[in-house]
């Protein structure tokens, strides 16, 4: 089973082996063209990207490119990274840092010790340094019921929502897919999140809703975003099949599904989360903003 880092070095190793000093000049002089020609959003959407999909550039780059394209945050950074994002006047939509990783999470009671003593930690520096959303994940199965698996992963998130409460944070659990990507993740139906939000009862705990994931597992995404909006936090994209561009090479029609986004009368972050084919993927980037911008 691979995750997103495993994936990400299999899949761009080439472009990872580019020198940052080579990539200097052309992203210079791309970001002086994008002020010249990227119309204002809208501002319906809060727009943000994941910085592991773009292996070969530098976080301050795609920083630097992602303020020249009215993108407002960068995903899936932890504590190293917050200088950098505040340098350019950007959001940690998405922390992460304290979780051990996709498959050993709140659901298998062995783990509990170690994820409440980092969350514990992590906590109150999300919330020292502004932020609001921090990862979390269900864990692998390994055989654990449904019902097992809620009642380990309330025992397990009970223990933090006081501190995430007095500190304004709130934990999201991520939904992803089973079948292709990460075979034997628990929370992998977004009625599985939804029941656990339903036991835990508290606004400091939600779920990012991968629309990429979704679209594998269960499909008919603009009606579970409109049903069970108000139990998603966050949300991340991806071409399907194969996470790829947000482009008419897939299946799903984001304009449509923004919309939907849009109408529950979400304030949160949408981030892109494909791995850009074109070599040029600052270009991929900015055309998923335009389409995504509705």
């Amino acid at each position: 089973m691979q995750n997103r880092r495993t994936m990400i070095k299999n899949t761009v190793a080439s472009a990872a082996a580019i020198g940052a000093s080579s990539l200097m000049p052309a992203l210079s002089q791309k970001l002086s063209e994008e002020k010249k020609t990227f119309s204002t959003l809208k501002g319906n959407i809060n727009h943000s990207v994941c910085s592991w999909c773009y292996q070969g550039i530098s976080l301050e780059e795609l920083c630097r490119f992602s303020k020249s394209i009215g993108i407002k945050g960068i995903d899936l950074c932890g504590p190293k990274d917050w200088d950098t994002l505040k340098k350019y006047g950007l959001d940690s939509p998405m922390c992460n840092g304290a979780e051990l990783g996709l498959y050993d999470g709140f659901n298998d009671k062995k783990f509990h010790a170690k994820l409440i003593r980092q969350y514990s930690d992590m906590i109150p520096l999300v919330a020292k340094n502004g932020y609001t959303n921090l990862i979390c994940f269900s864990g692998a199965r390994r055989g654990i019921s449904d019902e097992d698996g809620w009642n380990n992963c309330v025992e397990g998130l009970k223990q933090l929502l006081p501190l995430a409460e007095k500190h304004k944070v709130v934990l999201v659990m991520e939904l992803l897919n089973s079948k292709i990507d990460h075979k034997d993740y628990q929370c992998d139906h977004t009625a599985w999140g939804v029941e656990l939000c339903k036991r835990l009862g508290s606004e400091n705990f939600k779920l990012l809703y991968d629309i990429y994931h979704m679209q594998i597992d269960e499909g008919d995404v603009i009606r579970t975003i409109t049903d069970n909006h108000e139990y998603i936090a966050h949300y991340h994209t991806g071409g399907v099949p194969g996470r790829n561009e947000i482009d008419d090479t897939q299946e799903l029609y984001y304009p449509a599904i923004m919309k939907a986004i849009a109408a529950t009368g979400f304030k949160g972050y949408v981030a892109q989360e494909f791995v850009p084919k074109n070599p040029d993927k600052l270009a991929s980037l900015k055309k998923a903003i335009q389409i995504c911008d509705v």
